[in-house]
């Protein structure tokens, strides 16, 4: 094999472990709970601009805003916590691969959370040793990191799906409630061990 070769495997093959693209999905449990999806959803295979998924992102986080504050109302005595994707749910990752913002509703939505008692836990497709960047960018959009869970190597040999309902399960073994998942791709949500699921769009798996 040639060094160029190499060199485009090599690449290609980083990219699949840091977005988790490369792990194929189990279905969802049947007793997993209906996520929320956003009013507005473009065909199949059109374009997007960034001004529609800020619009379908704010339709979609709307109802968990509600639901939070609702929620929190009733969380005496217990440790409530809100599970977050990274990766086009809390950083805007496809617009802007390289500044990475968060897109202000759920900053918003994790601020409000944190501030009313909610532990606001990231739990990412992305490998635990970029750990260090994955929270400074985190803060640096707006969020409280009170937990970031990244995959190990083990990890790395499981469906996305399974590790991310290993990891609240994981998250409710600390003896917190999780009253809400946010995501925006069904591998984030489905596998239950959440009170309730919001999705936010990811056009048919266009935005990862």
């Amino acid at each position: 094999m040639s060094t160029r070769v190499k060199i485009v495997a090599a690449a290609a093959l980083t990219a699949a472990i840091s977005t988790g693209l490369a792990v194929p999905a189990v279905a969802a449990p049947a007793t997993a709970i209906p996520a929320q999806v956003p009013a507005t959803t473009p065909a199949i295979g059109a374009a997007v601009t960034e001004a529609q998924w800020l619009a379908d992102v704010s339709a979609a986080i709307a109802p968990a805003r509600a639901y939070v504050e609702q929620r929190t109302e009733r969380s005496t005595g217990e440790k409530p916590a809100i599970v977050f994707d990274i990766d086009n749910t809390t950083l805007a990752t496809h617009f802007h691969p390289f500044t990475m913002p968060g897109m202000a509703p759920v900053v918003e939505l994790a601020q409000y959370a944190h501030a009313h008692g909610v532990a606001v836990i990231f739990v990412t497709a992305r490998v635990d040793f970029i750990a260090p960047v994955t929270r400074y960018s985190l803060e640096k959009a707006g969020y409280t990191v009170d937990e970031l869970r990244g995959r190990d190597l083990c990890d790395l040999f499981k469906p996305v799906q399974q590790y991310k309902t290993e990891q609240r399960i994981k998250v409710e073994g600390e003896g917190y409630t999780v009253i809400a998942s946010v995501g925006n791709n069904w591998t984030d949500l489905n596998g239950g061990h959440a009170e309730q699921t919001f999705k936010l769009p990811d056009y048919d798996g266009l935005l990862s």
